[in-house]
Formats: C-alpha cells, structure tokens, sequence
C-alpha cells in the first residue's frame, strides 16, 4: 500500500487542466507558462555552457557564478547584504527550495501559518514534513486579511507563517503596514517566516518589500524566488533559497538528497539574467500591464466579476452571474465548449470550506494568444 501520507494530498489540479486544455484543444490560460521566448541573451549563455562542456554537476548548493550574481542583485534592488557563499542555495525550482525548506526547519506537530487561498504546493509540503497547516482567510474582493485573525493564529506550536506576496492566485501586494504586522508576530513569538517572492518584479500596484529586511527579520527569514517567472524560463528549474548561516546548513543538506543539485549549465546562463539593470525588469511589468488589460476588459464584457491583480500574472474572476456549476464543472464545461483552460478556484482553498465561484486565469501568454481567448470568451452569452 502506498504510504499514508500520499493519500491526503490530490495531484496538481493547474497541471490537471493543462491535459484538458490539451484534450480539447483550448486556450491554455491554467497553467502560468509564458508561451513567449525567454531572453536571447540567456539562450545564448546557456548554449555555449553547453558547448564550453559545463554538463557535470555543478556545486551541490549551486555554481559560484549564479551565488555570486543573485547576492549582487539583493544589494543592488534591496540594499540586502548577503553572503554567496553561506547563504544561497540553488534548487530545482522555487518548488523544490519551499519542500526542502519545510523538510529541513519543520518538525512533525509543528504548525505553519498560511494565507487562504494559497499555491497549491504549500498544504502538501507541510503534509510531507508531518506538520499542520493553519489556514487564515484573504477576504475576497480586495484580498485583506483580518489582523486579529491574524494575531490568533500565532500558538506556541506555530513553526512558520508561509507570506507570498505578490500573491498567487489572488494577485494581492502585501502592504508595509501588513508586513510591519506580520515582522512583529514572527519577531513577538519567535517564528520563522517563509517567504514565496517569485513574482517580485511584476507588479502594477505598490512596491516589492523583501520581508528579510525588516528589523529582527534577517535572523528569522527564510526567501525564496527563482527564475522562471522572471525571465520566463519556467521549464529550466532554477530557484534559490536565501537563509541565515546554521539553516542553509540544512536546508542544503536535504537539497542535496532530493535533487544533488540543479542543471549546470543553465545556472551558468541564469548568472547573466540576474545581473541585468532595472530597465529589464521596468519593460517586465509594462508588457505584463499590457497583457493583464487585455484579459481584463475580456473577462469583464463576458460577465466576470473580479478585482483586477496588483502583481503576478493570474485574475480570479466569479462567474456566479452566467452559470450555477460548481467551479470544478465550470472549468471543464469553460474548456470543452468555449476553449478557454481555467483552474478550479477550490484548488487554491483548504478542502471542505463553501463552495467557490470563482476560476483562476493566467495572463502569461503573447497578445494574440490572449486576444484569441477573449473572441472565444465573447461566446459565453451564446450558451446562457
């Protein structure tokens, strides 16, 4: 029999929809890949590691190089001091580096605080590592959470508190006062905060505050980012997990057991994206800008309603006005009859909580893509 463990977790319900969109020929706006080139330059980069022969395992906690360009990068947009060669860890993917993090720093019976809705890696890796998730609400339609709420949540067996912020699949940018709040708990009760910052650099709304900053936060920080949504590299597997000097001793040792470490070749090829200049990462948001204000007004004239996102590239939009499904049949019955591919907005939720109206859709694809969805999403006043 399988073990136990395995049976409290589904398997991912965003790359479920991406075989739907396939079986039934629609617009994939599920699952959040760009299906646009990544830079040039780093194509290049990683050819030639290729051919330079760089094909043997890089150092097991990530190249030197890579190490090296992201800790240049978090002075330069963070004032953030740290140490390459102590405190960086490259993993396979921002996934990897948030599992190995759990299974390195969570004990079993221990609880983790975590915002609802949520990415839908986090309850399974809090499973994996035998601890409790505790679930505190966003409050939909602007995506606030209760401080009191809040506060409450912290118990003497509180581990961690999981802040992703710009949030997936909400779109919701964390507020300095929200983080001020939050600093305050993790410092008050000597918790650790696990910070998801993979969508830093696209936002539309408020800054990008790198919670490790905050007074008594270096010490209690661990975060996490990569490189696939920045530079739109989603199937190269880079992520990276910054942590104080005693944790990334652990955090590197269960890395090493789950993956040896990540490609060589590419963490080479990612050295040079992190060292771009902030007009990269300006011209990021306004092309995302762009893309958002095309689904946007398509998700509104097809009767949608929906707070429009302030970073990371999804809108969780309710469709409660044109169909009575369940958000599960409606994603299907989207992708089948009108051929546009959703995720199910319980996916993001802890199982067993009131039915949801609402579906996730990822504005991460070319404008004709986009444009594309919309002429079938003016469809949907034919079927009701």
């Amino acid at each position: 029999m399988p073990a136990a463990r395995a049976s409290t977790f589904t398997e991912s319900v965003i790359r479920e929809m991406t075989r739907v969109a396939q079986q039934y020929g629609a617009i994939n706006l599920a699952q959040g890949f760009p299906d646009f080139p990544m830079p040039q330059v780093m194509k290049d980069a990683a050819c030639a590691a290729i051919h330079g022969d760089v094909n043997q395992y890089a150092i097991t906690w990530g190249a030197p190089a890579l190490r090296l360009a992201i800790a240049e990068k978090y002075h330069r947009f963070y004032d953030y001091t740290i140490d390459p060669d102590v405190n960086i860890t490259v993993t396979c993917g921002a996934t990897e580096a948030m599992a190995a993090v759990f299974l390195a720093l969570v004990d079993p019976g221990d609880e983790v605080i975590v915002f609802d809705p949520f990415y839908e890696n986090y309850g399974p890796d809090a499973i994996l590592a035998g601890a409790t998730p505790v679930f505190v609400p966003l409050e939909a339609p602007h995506w606030t959470f209760d401080p009191q709420r809040l506060r409450d949540a912290f118990t003497e067996r509180t581990k961690a508190i999981i802040v992703n912020t710009p949030h997936n699949p909400t779109g919701r940018v964390f507020t300095r006062e929200e983080l001020d709040l939050i600093a305050e708990l993790c410092v008050g009760n000597d918790v650790w905060a696990f910070t998801d910052e993979i969508y830093e650099h696209i936002r539309y709304a408020g800054g990008h505050h790198v919670l490790a900053t905050w007074p008594g936060m270096a010490e209690r920080t661990i975060t996490i980012s990569g490189l696939s949504k920045t530079f739109s590299c989603t199937g190269w597997r880079l992520g990276y997990v910054i942590a104080p000097a005693r944790e990334s001793v652990a955090i590197r040792k269960v890395h090493d057991f789950l993956t040896v470490g990540a490609p060589a070749p590419l963490q080479q090829a990612g050295a040079i994206g992190m060292a771009f200049d902030a007009e990269y990462y300006n011209h990021l948001a306004l092309d995302y800008r762009a893309r958002r204000e095309i689904l946007c007004d398509a998700l509104h004239s097809a009767g949608f309603t929906f707070t429009p996102p302030e970073g990371a590239y999804y809108i969780l939009a309710d469709y409660s006005a044109m169909s009575a499904l369940d958000d599960v049949a409606f994603a299907h019955w989207l992708a089948k009859e009108v051929g546009v591919a959703t995720v199910p907005g319980s996916s993001f939720h802890v199982a067993g909580g009131p039915p949801r109206t609402y579906v996730r859709f990822a504005f991460c694809k070319r404008a004709e893509t986009l444009l594309a969805a919309a002429e079938r999403l003016a469809t949907i006043a034919s079927f009701t």
